[in-house]
């Protein structure tokens, strides 16, 4: 028997089939080969110093630190949200250096594939989305919004979640920065 698909399964898949993401994409892709292209960049942040790639490791943070926030925010927190203030700003500072790592991982792998193209661009997008809204989830907390700042924060969950699905498809499926232990032996 076989299992349904989700929906998040066919946007992906729509996705990689969405040929007018292709010129945004592509200018992207140009402009990071262009500007990551000293070998000393690429081994920093592909992981050839680490011997794994970089950006799993980095979303961890990113996204630890949001959902941490979530979390107080749900479970309750200190009481005037201080912590939850300090992880979102933990996330929203990582961010910048995870995107980077992905950025590099992604550019090789869209000048072949026009569905890792495509998705890729899209996960970018998302993930970029959800800062925005972790940014204004942070601004509204400090203004002393708090209500507001919780409701920001959990539509960014929302929004990167998507994005993150997005991000395990071009790893699981498409096999962006994916080195198996056939490769590896050569």
């Amino acid at each position: 028997m076989k299992a349904t698909e989700s929906p998040l399964r066919r946007l992906a898949t729509a996705l990689e089939a969405a040929g007018p993401l292709d010129a945004p994409a592509r200018l992207v892709g140009r402009t990071a080969r262009g500007t990551l292209s000293s070998q000393s960049v690429k081994d920093l942040l592909g992981g050839t110093w680490l011997g794994h790639a970089v950006h799993p490791i980095m979303t961890d943070l990113v996204i630890g630190s949001f959902v941490s926030a979530s979390v107080l925010d749900l479970l309750g927190g200190d009481r005037d949200g201080t912590a939850a203030q300090r992880l979102l700003a933990v996330g929203i500072a990582a961010y910048g250096p995870t995107a980077l790592t992905g950025v590099h991982d992604w550019a090789d792998s869209e000048a072949t594939d026009a569905g890792v193209r495509r998705v890729g661009l899209v996960h970018a997008a998302s993930n970029a989305a959800g800062l925005a809204l972790y940014i204004a989830s942070l601004v509204a907390r400090r203004g002393g919004d708090r209500g507001r700042g919780k409701l920001l924060a959990l539509a960014g969950a929302g929004t990167m979640g998507a994005g993150g699905y997005l991000g395990g498809h071009l790893v699981l499926v498409q096999e962006v920065g994916v080195e198996s232990a056939a490769e590896r032996a050569v």
